[in-house]
């Protein structure tokens, strides 16, 4: 079985996907007043630890997302298949350039479509 994508990469898609349904819920709504919340007092003196927030502003950073996004449901949801996707076009080139024609690159090819889809 050919694997491309890693497990570092579809972590980091559901926690932008969980970023963008976070951030359209309602003002006032508990799992949001706490996604913003911010501890009280100074941090520990040394190099600070990267927060959960500071992640996904990396994250939206490096994939060129944009903050109000997450706004439009199926965009936001689009970009960041894409955007992780990116990688998969070139094994999808491959495929397609590929002239084996037996059933499992044609199995390949038929799930890299609906994904870019």
């Amino acid at each position: 079985m050919n694997v491309v994508r890693s497990l570092l990469d579809d972590i980091k898609t559901k926690q932008l996907q969980w970023y963008g349904h976070v951030q359209r819920m309602e003002e006032g709504r508990l799992l949001k007043e706490v996604m913003k919340w911010r501890p009280p007092g100074r941090r520990k003196r040394g190099r600070p630890k990267l927060t959960w927030a500071e992640g996904i502003r990396g994250l939206t950073g490096e994939k060129g997302l944009m903050e109000e996004e997450w706004n439009d449901r199926g965009n936001w949801r689009k970009k960041i298949i894409v955007k992780w996707a990116q990688e998969d076009v070139k094994t999808l080139y491959s495929l397609l350039n590929n002239n084996n024609d037996n059933n499992n690159n044609n199995n390949k090819l038929v799930c890299y479509i609906k994904v870019l889809n």
